[in-house]
């Protein structure tokens, strides 16, 4: 059944009327009035629902019956994830995002490759949210991530929540087994840029809290270490 994201409350028996690019997403998709869909809001409630009406600009749907459900993991990661060339920070998001990151927070290091301000920033943020909408369409998660304004590395780990968990920093000049680590019901895991983080920027992030781990012997790709590291974390603490 297809899923949409429509940020509205949901009630029983009540018409909406379907953003304008949810109704494009349906003609893309060639839904005729009488199919059934689900909507989401992004929060975690979840509705099925009936298309009534298809036009040009406009659908509408009515609300059948909400939906108790949740596909969340009990483990929340706040993923931490160094700018990054287009195409590797929207896989980063992405999967983040299926692989359940509570938060996803973009931050701006010495080695990013990327220089991002104004409303250039807005506009990628923009991007990486709909991303993240989108996988939360695809993969079936209720809530979806919040996709946080990008910052510059040392102001993100100032800003951190002293209750935020476990502090990881995944790193390939040495640290502890990810799996030696005891269990946790919440973390913060920081992945560095193509090239990964200075010494200096390590050195902060201990300052911060962060404790080194690893994932085996090699060096993986940016976007290939949150991907392995939050898969990792989900099998040893969460829900794989």
């Amino acid at each position: 059944m297809p899923r949409f994201y429509v940020p509205q409350t949901f009630v029983a028996g009540e018409v909406l009327r379907l953003p304008e690019n949810v109704c494009r997403h349906i003609q893309v998709l060639r839904l005729q009035a009488g199919e059934p869909l689900v909507l989401f809001d992004g929060r975690g409630q979840a509705a099925e629902a009936e298309l009534l009406e298809i036009g040009r600009k406009q659908a509408l749907a009515r609300v059948d019956r909400l939906l108790v459900e949740s596909r969340e993991s009990p483990l929340a990661v706040t993923l931490i994830q160094a700018v990054s060339a287009s195409e590797k920070m929207d896989f980063a998001v992405q999967k983040g995002t299926e692989l359940g990151v509570k938060r996803i927070v973009p931050a701006l290091s010495t080695r990013s490759n990327v220089r991002l301000s104004g409303d250039r920033a807005e506009k990628k943020v923009r991007r990486w949210q709909e991303i993240a909408i989108s996988a939360c369409e695809q993969c079936g998660r209720n809530e979806v991530p919040p996709v946080a304004p990008i910052a510059d590395l040392s102001q993100v780990l100032a800003a951190l929540l002293a209750d935020s968990g476990a502090r990881l920093l995944l790193s390939p000049h040495g640290g502890v087994p990810l799996r030696s680590l005891p269990q946790v019901q919440s973390a913060v895991l920081l992945i560095g840029p193509e090239g990964g983080l200075t010494a200096e920027e390590e050195d902060l992030a201990r300052s911060y809290g962060f404790q080194a781990v690893q994932l085996g012997a090699r060096v993986l790709r940016t976007e290939t270490a949150a991907l392995a590291a939050l898969a990792a974390m989900q099998a040893l603490w969460g829900d794989f």
